[in-house]
């Protein structure tokens, strides 16, 4: 569902942004505003920017391979990360440039003066609706969280994106309506300069925001505290498990998500019985986790010893260590055996 709502708002996003670029760079053209050309770069990065995220998607979803055995689940961040790149230098920085350069020459807009405006509230309306289906399919699966929460936290980072675009698309709008309304008002083109500026310090703090999230996913995010919990139940929730030793998971793409586990189980007769639980677990685990995908788990048989010694494994299974053959470890071990003596 999140691939699906999130490429649906980005075609939304695409196609709105396309034709709000072409009517803006036709306005700068006829004015000379440079909150209009800000604009119209802004709306032709996030062009691209959708453009990046409809190719990371495709990318994907490409079968695995020898040299990527998880698959291209992950190349979905790389393209969010490049669309934060392309934001921050060719949206912010092009903007920041522009205000600066307006700055030194305020000269007011002495030509086809509604036009501007007529545009500016044009691409308002434009963009209101592609951030409404942003946030319309954002909904289907943002549950109970918080907007903060849902952009933070999201495996998918397609919707998070669109809706920080379409943010800050919206915003950077109404300041360039102000600066250019207060430009025609006061005949004073510093008000043009300062509106650019405005958006592109705005479009800087968006793209740091998504560089931040996105960095985080590239590293590898393990599941919400409350899947963690369901994957855990659902381990214990039968004979074949007595008790979880350790287990760590990752995101390898936004819908694909690897449990590794060490398991402690009872005594065995047979090596098919064993396999039998292994399965049962597992399949335990994707029911209760769909997104679980990728499990492996790790047969052991549990020892408190071994458990506040931090080693994992029952003392009599351990394999030694080149620190066991120290004389500490000696008679540390000479010490565990006496004790359970």
């Amino acid at each position: 569902m999140s691939a699906n709502g999130g490429t649906k708002a980005i075609v939304a996003a695409l196609l709105a942004n396309v034709g709000i670029a072409v009517t803006k760079f036709i306005a700068f053209l006829l004015t000379g505003s440079s909150s209009m050309l800000a604009e119209s770069i802004h709306s032709v990065a996030d062009s691209g920017n959708q453009g990046l995220l409809l190719l990371g998607g495709k990318r994907a979803r490409r079968e695995a391979t020898p040299q990527h055995p998880f698959g291209y689940g992950r190349e979905r961040y790389v393209y969010a990360f490049i669309v934060a790149i392309v934001l921050f230098s060719l949206g912010g920085l092009f903007a920041l440039y522009e205000a600066w350069h307006k700055a030194a020459d305020p000269h007011p807009i002495e030509s086809w003066q509604w036009v501007p405006v007529v545009v500016l509230v044009a691409a308002i309306v434009m963009e209101s609706f592609s951030f409404r289906t942003a946030i319309v399919e954002s909904n289907l699966i943002r549950g109970n969280q918080s907007w903060v929460r849902f952009i933070r936290r999201s495996k998918a980072p397609e919707l998070p994106v669109v809706l920080l675009e379409d943010f800050g698309a919206l915003v950077g709008l109404v300041f360039a309506l102000f600066g250019v309304g207060m430009t025609l008002i006061t005949g004073n083109g510093m008000w043009d300069a300062a509106g650019t500026a405005m958006i592109g310090v705005l479009l800087v703090v968006i793209a740091v925001t998504l560089a931040i999230e996105t960095k985080s996913l590239l590293l590898g995010e393990g599941a919400e505290a409350t899947d963690v919990a369901t994957i855990e139940r659902a381990v214990t929730d039968g004979p074949e498990v007595e008790r979880i030793i350790h287990m760590k998971t990752l995101y390898l793409g936004p819908e694909e998500l690897l449990v590794a586990a060490k398991i402690a189980v009872p005594a065995c007769e047979s090596a098919e019985e064993l396999a039998r639980g292994i399965n049962a677990v597992e399949a335990r685990i994707r029911a209760a986790v769909p997104v679980a995908r990728v499990i492996y788990l790790e047969p052991d048989i549990w020892s408190a010893t071994a458990q506040r010694a931090g080693t994992g494994a029952a003392a009599h299974t351990a394999v030694a260590t080149p620190e066991a053959a120290t004389p500490q470890a000696a008679v540390a071990g000479a010490d565990e055996s006496h004790a359970g003596g």
